[in-house]
């Protein structure tokens, strides 16, 4: 039996699922990055204040790191990087489909084509620094959590997720909200310029429900890999990298 497959070669319902949830999670951080959220907090924080400032699409972008840890580890780093790198080209098509249906003739039953764009149409500066974003983070996190899988076999699969996550998540974090706030406004005219101050806490915000989702999805991504080991008759243990 091949690592990851059934019998006659067809995908297991768990990679299909992984990477199910790994591109469900992609398509709606691109279609949510625009809203920019905003919590108080009990207490107030250094450079944040009071007030926990994040992209729409913290959430839905952590997510992605959950699946690719758990498919990494159950099929390992050249499967995962195929993965991570056909969901970049996919983001493609999901841009031209929603820019196209955003050009197209509204009928005169449909809702206001001026809302539909304004939020669906992620604009450019925000679709370049998701993008770039995404494309180094996550080979990052591929790359150091089969890196520290070398030293420790597969034990402490817990140090694998939260070491490779927590510093992909920092990595996409400062680059996206560099781009997309400061560099790419700057230089294609597009969406505000954030002064550092704001740029500063909109990073500190979202590394930090970032970070706290790492902590949390530790158990989540052991009782799937255990659950899919067991299923599997631990055929998908100790792939190469």
């Amino acid at each position: 039996m091949t690592s990851g497959t059934s019998q006659e070669g067809v995908p297991t319902i768990a990679q299909v699922g992984l990477i199910g949830l790994f591109v469900t999670a992609l398509v709606t951080a691109q279609l949510t990055a625009s809203k920019v959220l905003a919590f108080e907090l009990p207490v107030a924080l250094p450079v944040t204040g009071a007030e926990l400032v994040l992209p729409g699409a913290a959430l839905a972008y952590a997510l992605t790191f959950l699946a690719s840890d758990c498919y990494a580890e159950l099929y390992g780093r050249r499967a995962a990087q195929i993965v991570v790198n056909v969901a970049f080209a996919l983001n493609f098509v999901v841009l031209v489909l929603v820019w196209s249906t955003i050009a197209a003739p509204a009928a005169p039953t449909s809702v206001d084509p001026g809302m539909f764009e304004t939020v669906l149409g992620a604009s450019t500066n925000i679709v370049i620094g998701s993008l770039l974003a995404y494309l180094v983070s996550q080979n990052w996190d591929v790359v150091v959590f089969h890196r520290i899988r070398e030293y420790t076999g597969r034990e402490k699969l817990w140090l694998r997720n939260v070491a490779s996550t927590a510093s992909s998540q920092a990595i996409d974090t400062v680059i996206f909200v560099a781009i997309a706030f400061s560099l790419a406004p700057m230089v294609v005219g597009v969406g505000p310029v954030l002064p550092v101050g704001e740029l500063l806490a909109l990073m500190i915000g979202q590394y930090i429900l970032k970070l706290l989702i790492a902590l949390v999805d530790t158990p989540i991504v052991y009782a799937i890999v255990h659950l899919v080991r067991t299923r599997n008759g631990e055929t998908t243990a100790d792939v190469p990298a």
